[in-house]
């Protein structure tokens, strides 16, 4: 992973760290198409020299003719910029009036609450209309806690509009606009499988909120899975100039097709340096599909996994490093269904090469459940090919989502059972189990440090599976509360009475 930051663009002027990357907003894209606006040549150049060497049949040649040096994209961003649009997000923050206050022990010496304003916070990115009848992909970041959504076109009409799908996992987000009936123009999603590298791409968007602004560059890499801006790692590398304003625009091959959705760049600076990375058009497509057909339900493989490092492809028999080796297989699930067992390496999906969980968990999700695909698995007999079933991970137990009561620590915290669904959405390992908190809100909870994604392990050495089991040892712990929780790879032991 690199070692500098990378930025998230929904926000013009403010940038958010996450996972050491920062969210950009301007990573566009092309497939392998070749320019479709060739003009015929009206004035031939000489003929070449008889001492010079003709080039091999079918290699890159020079330009023949004026007419082809002074080629042009024009045509495709004349078709395709009417689709990319504006999206502000306004929403109404608290904001503290003095810091100092927020101390518990300040307030309860003191005696003083703290006191808090509304400040109105405006963030610009952009986005891209799917549909024509008003269908609009973006990213999550963009719009994230905002009240207000607008989306301008491009010929600067204004509409409001709602979201159908706000996708934390995937980054993305799907707005509706209401345009009275009126077709509006549109991008057709490309086979973003199709991209190679060294391809031609065309970065749309509106970085800085100077306006709508096309910059060109090639793809640079795949698959790349270490950016951290998703919890479906698998991005789109391009040198296409991007920066703050473009995240949810376009990324476009040659030929005018969406390859992806511009998301975050690498900067020590928070602006464009030369990398930029896009949510792949196979997996932005299945958000929409979600989003318009009553919600998002990626598949599962029902298996966790490690890349295959050196020393591990020498233990397995691999002549050389490739592939994910599975740690886990959950009963039950597709891969157990198929097969599959601890120990097997998945080397590939339906003929594509996988390296690590993120990309085998990317090849599953833009699949629709019930479908069939062909894995390339090595184990201790060989090489062969197995057949799974994709499917939506089950919640079970059910979520049983729960504010906790009574007079505990956890008092106020939102809560829910573990489960496969749960576990996938969170990337947490299939096998665990027990509670996670939602959020603890402005509650007790949150005055006792709990956060967002705290697992609750056991309370006065009862092991907790569920949110029942919680709230009988909350209650039964008679004033005391000795808690073991989980918090990221850290385990935390929590000692509270009141």
């Amino acid at each position: 992973m690199f070692n500098r930051s990378m930025v998230l663009a929904g926000m013009i002027g403010g940038f958010v760290s996450l996972a050491g990357y920062q969210i950009a907003s301007n990573t566009l894209q092309s497939s392998q198409a070749q320019p479709n606006n060739t003009q015929p040549a009206s004035r031939s150049m000489p003929a070449p020299s008889p001492s010079v060497k003709a080039l091999p049949q079918g290699a890159t040649s020079v330009p023949r003719d004026m007419a082809q040096v002074q080629l042009t994209f024009a045509p495709v961003v004349h078709r395709v910029t009417p689709s990319v649009v504006n999206v502000y997000a306004r929403s109404v923050v608290r904001q503290q009036v003095n810091p100092l206050f927020a101390d518990p022990l300040f307030q309860q010496f003191f005696g003083v609450s703290p006191e808090f304003r509304q400040r109105v916070q405006q963030s610009l990115g952009s986005g891209v209309i799917v549909r024509g009848d008003g269908v609009v992909l973006t990213n999550r970041h963009v719009v994230e806690g905002g009240q207000d959504i607008v989306v301008a076109l491009s010929d600067k009409r204004e509409f409001k509009a709602r979201v159908l799908l706000s996708d934390a996992r995937t980054d993305l987000a799907v707005l509706r606009i209401d345009a009275h009936g009126e077709k509006l123009p549109s991008i057709a999603f490309g086979d973003s499988d199709r991209v190679q590298v060294g391809d031609l791409v065309l970065a749309i968007g509106n970085p800085f909120g100077v306006g709508q602004t096309v910059t060109m560059g090639i793809v640079s890499a795949l698959a790349r899975t270490q950016v951290s801006a998703s919890d479906y790692q698998f991005f789109i590398q391009t040198d296409a100039a991007i920066n703050p304003g473009n995240s949810g625009g376009a990324l476009v091959t040659t030929d005018g097709k969406l390859a992806g959705i511009n998301t975050a760049i690498f900067s020590r600076t928070g602006e464009y340096a030369g990398i930029g990375f896009a949510i792949p058009a196979n997996l932005a497509r299945r958000v929409v599909e979600g989003a318009l057909g009553g919600g998002l339900k990626l598949p599962w493989i029902g298996a966790s996994g490690q890349p295959v490092t050196s020393d591990v492809a020498k233990t397995v028999g691999l002549s050389r490093p490739g592939g994910v080796i599975l740690k886990s297989v959950y009963p039950g699930g597709p891969a157990a269904n198929a097969g599959l067992h601890t120990g097997d390496v998945v080397l590939g999906v339906d003929g594509t090469s996988v390296d690590d969980m993120q990309g085998l968990n990317y090849r599953i999700a833009t699949r629709r459940p019930g479908d069939m695909v062909k894995l390339q698995v090595h184990a201790g007999n060989g090489a062969r090919d197995v057949e799974l079933k994709v499917a939506v991970p089950p919640e079970n137990p059910s979520r049983q989502v729960t504010t906790i009561g009574g007079r505990n620590p956890l008092t106020g915290a939102k809560v829910e059972n573990l489960s496969p669904a749960v576990n996938t959405e969170l990337q947490l390992d299939l096998m665990v189990r027990g509670v996670v908190v939602l959020s603890p809100g402005e509650s007790i909870a949150a005055r006792q440090g709990f956060r967002s994604g705290d697992i609750i392990r056991t309370v006065n050495g009862a092991e907790i599976n569920s949110v029942d089991e919680l709230n009988r040892a909350l209650g039964n712990a008679g004033g005391e509360w000795d808690m073991v929780v989980d918090r990221g790879s850290q385990r935390i032991r929590v000692r509270l009475a009141g």
